[in-house]
């Protein structure tokens, strides 16, 4: 299975003009876009550092060997074709053959060999990586990844901020496993990506400017970057308003994205996060007490109404999510038990688990949050709770360790969660329903939740390289899952791109800013 691309500037300007019949505007070379992070930022590095503060500066600083457009398909990037053997068990990288770092040294395979080493040893995702067992570096400008099993959630792991391309005469200056802490990840940062580092002043900005030895022929557009580091929603609005803002992602106070929706100078859509894959969700600890019964699990949810958490919480701004994996997701399957709001379901299946309405209360139960912005929808659940008898205690924490201590050690009841998705299923669904990863941190499978098939399903699902009977898998993965209810599945996390007209091409790919932006540039 081979895979070139060349001339795809030329191609997707073409694909426009047949879709639309519109000629595209030239984009404009030039310029520095004035852009936000919504919090300091920790690492520079994504091949140390998840996240999505790291992602944004990361994308631009280190490349991937691919990137992926709207219709989740993979494009070249550092990898000008590829190909996956017949068995699944290797993949081969093509790399392009002019590729520098910042310091003009030359990108090869032993690069790409030990970026994959780096990554899994110090990123938190192991799963991405896991069952590569060596790169082979048969000359300079071909990688070839020895897999132990099929592995097709490579491709996705493959790009954005997930795998950063970073210099071994950089970083091998250490164990590979102290690569997290190198001063080079922060400081005088040697990349491989668009974008070139000034200065990086935590609490204030990231000032990024053009690699001129970028490999991609009139790439970047713009001349620099600036990230300005500001925390509050608030601030970030009124700079929006302003015009003090080009451009910025990941806004997702619904507030503050129905305020910036009527200035008519900006553009705010939810487009661009199906790789990322926010949710937002009821956790259920599924080994004690009455939520050991699926029925009072189920009678939860009927009694929980979602359509008025969206509409008046969420005030429109999200999307109903039915399962673990994002609605944007080609893998979604929307075909299983909605709960719709219910009272006199709720009631009875209670009733028939063994717990009668004695004095107005049936049993109580704690509810945690790890974060103040969800405290409403918390309230909402004890209020919601109590008109079917839960009498619902919330219990709100000191810091986020303290609730991620609670979480991992399954010191909980119930805990309202956002979780990411992360591209492929492998890399952020299977955590939270694997019997395998029980109670192994925050972000875990901290429902306690086991049921073979349900392992079986996703097993099976990691290694199919066919795209449809993998989503045959998923399907049932997720109708089992929505019907034994570990997790109370509710809305899309509603993060939002905000942009001026003064922006073209913003990054509206499965990604959002978490993939490089050589292709945005100010309009005149």
């Amino acid at each position: 299975m081979k895979h070139m691309f060349k001339g795809l500037v030329a191609a997707t300007a073409l694909a426009s003009v047949l879709a639309t019949g519109v000629v595209a505007e030239e984009p404009k070379r030039g310029g520095t876009l004035l852009t936000v992070l919504g919090t300091n930022v920790r690492n520079l590095n994504p091949a140390v550092q998840s996240g999505i503060v790291t992602g944004y500066p990361g994308a631009q600083l280190f490349a991937a060997p691919l990137r992926y457009d709207d219709s989740w398909t993979p494009q070249p990037y550092l990898a000008e074709s590829w190909e996956v053997s017949d068995d699944g068990l290797s993949v081969t990288l093509n790399l392009v053959k002019n590729a520098t770092f910042h310091d003009g040294q030359p990108i090869t395979s032993k690069d790409v060999a030990f970026s994959v080493e780096v990554i899994k040893a110090n990123h938190p995702f192991k799963a991405m990586f896991a069952p590569v067992e060596t790169v082979e570096t048969p000359d300079d400008h071909t990688a070839i990844l020895k897999l132990s099993k099929p592995h097709p959630a490579l491709m996705l792991a493959m790009s954005g901020q997930l795998m950063a391309i970073i210099p071994q005469h950089i970083y091998g200056d250490v164990a590979i496993n102290e690569v997290k802490t190198h001063p080079r990840n922060n400081e005088n940062v040697i990349g491989s990506g668009p974008f070139k580092l000034v200065e990086f002043k935590n609490g204030e900005h990231v000032i990024m400017e053009r690699h001129e030895g970028f490999f991609m022929e009139g790439r970047p557009y713009l001349d620099k970057i600036v990230m300005r580091i500001i925390s509050d929603p608030a601030a970030r609005a009124i700079a929006y308003e302003n015009g003090e803002l080009h451009m910025g992602a990941f806004e997702s106070l619904p507030r503050i994205i129905n305020r910036l929706k009527k200035v008519d100078s900006l553009t705010v859509t939810p487009e661009g996060y199906g790789g990322i894959g926010p949710l937002d969700w009821l956790a259920m600890n599924t080994t004690k007490g009455p939520l050991k019964d699926v029925r009072v699990r189920k009678a939860i949810a009927y009694a929980v109404d979602k359509k008025f958490i969206m509409n008046a919480l969420m005030q429109g701004t999200a999307n109903e999510s039915r399962t673990g994996i994002h609605p944007d997701s080609p893998f979604y399957n929307a075909d299983v038990e909605a709960y719709e709001v219910d009272l006199d379901k709720a009631n009875a299946l209670l009733d028939e688990a063994g717990f009668p309405m004695e004095g107005g209360k049936r049993f109580g139960l704690t509810i945690d949050f790890g974060w103040p912005g969800v405290k409403p929808q918390v309230e909402y659940v004890k209020a919601a709770l109590k008109k079917v008898g839960i009498e619902v205690e919330v219990r709100s924490s000191a810091d986020f360790p303290t609730w991620a201590k609670r979480m991992g050690t399954m010191d909980f009841d119930m805990s309202w969660d956002t979780v990411f998705n992360w591209g492929d299923p492998v890399i952020g669904v299977h955590r939270t329903y694997d019997s395998t990863n029980i109670a192994k941190g925050v972000w875990s499978n901290t429902q306690g939740y086991a049921n073979a098939r349900v392992d079986e399903l996703a097993a099976m699902a990691a290694v199919e390289n066919d795209p449809e009977k993998r989503k045959a898998l998923y399907a049932e993965f997720q109708a089992i899952i929505a019907d034994e209810l570990p997790v109370y599945h509710v809305n899309t996390l509603p993060y939002h791109t905000v942009y001026s007209d003064k922006v073209g091409n913003p990054p509206l790919g499965i990604w959002s800013t978490s993939s490089p932006i050589d292709m945005v540039y100010l309009k005149d």
